[in-house]
């Protein structure tokens, strides 16, 4: 089913990059949290949830363009995880760090992770202990790296969160890497960063795929009181603060 998840990420992808280098001006709406969507966030949604429903029909649909009530989603025990067009902010800045996320949740652990960087054309996946990159045409495997100094990755969009500020001053030497998107969690999986720290709100389906590949590519995924995040049915689509490190 991993490779089925995979092909269907690329061909959400595909309908993105179709309004990404289409001539005419970006048309950007904005949703009741004031956050940004565009006719690409529409486009990948619809394929992806037709092609889940396809793959597997017994299993329901978590998308942040189409969000279950909490009485619909109160009792799921296994879910799908998209976000269609992750870092909207980066795709109308035309910067190319945006990503599709699909992830399989169990019991309130993300078991599968795909995502999907369109511009690049790469693909990060991982499913139980095992996490690749397919590029260039090759499917490699990847783990999590130390380094001295340890590379913080951030928020290209938030990185002026003064909690973050605080956090990096008192963390000793390190190098900083600026990424938008779930990308920050690929390169720590990948061992490009040891340390991605979060203080501001995020929701589930920002990090739902992305946490799946840190796992199984070695990371540790907690809160800040060390706790693993969940994804149990809650009435808030909202997570904790969090930090994915290797250490």
């Amino acid at each position: 089913m991993l490779q089925q998840i995979c092909q269907l990420a690329r061909e959400a992808g595909a309908a993105i990059m179709e309004v990404y280098q289409a001539e005419q001006p970006l048309q950007v709406k904005h949703k009741m949290d004031d956050s940004p969507v565009t006719a690409a966030d529409i486009a990948a949604h619809k394929i992806i949830k037709a092609g889940l429903l396809h793959i597997a029909p017994d299993i329901p649909l978590l998308s942040e363009e189409e969000p279950p009530t909490w009485e619909e989603w109160k009792n799921w025990q296994r879910y799908w995880l998209v976000d269609p067009l992750d870092g909207t902010k980066e795709f109308i800045r035309r910067n190319g760090e945006f990503t599709v996320n699909i992830a399989l949740v169990e019991q309130g652990v993300p078991v599968m992770g795909v995502i999907y960087v369109p511009v690049q054309n790469v693909l990060y996946s991982g499913q139980g202990r095992q996490a690749w990159k397919e590029a260039n045409g090759q499917m490699l495997p990847i783990k999590i790296m130390a380094a001295k100094p340890p590379v913080v990755v951030v928020s290209r969009s938030h990185k002026d969160d003064e909690e973050l500020q605080d956090y990096l001053s008192q963390l000793g030497v390190h190098d900083t890497l600026a990424v938008g998107s779930s990308l920050k969690f690929c390169m720590v999986a990948e061992g490009k960063a040891q340390l991605y720290p979060r203080f501001g709100p995020t929701n589930i389906w920002d990090t739902g795929a992305g946490h799946a590949i840190a796992v199984a590519a070695g990371a540790h995924v907690t809160d800040w009181q060390g706790k693993a995040l969940d994804y149990t049915p809650r009435e808030s689509f909202l997570n904790p603060g969090f930090r994915v490190r290797v250490f």
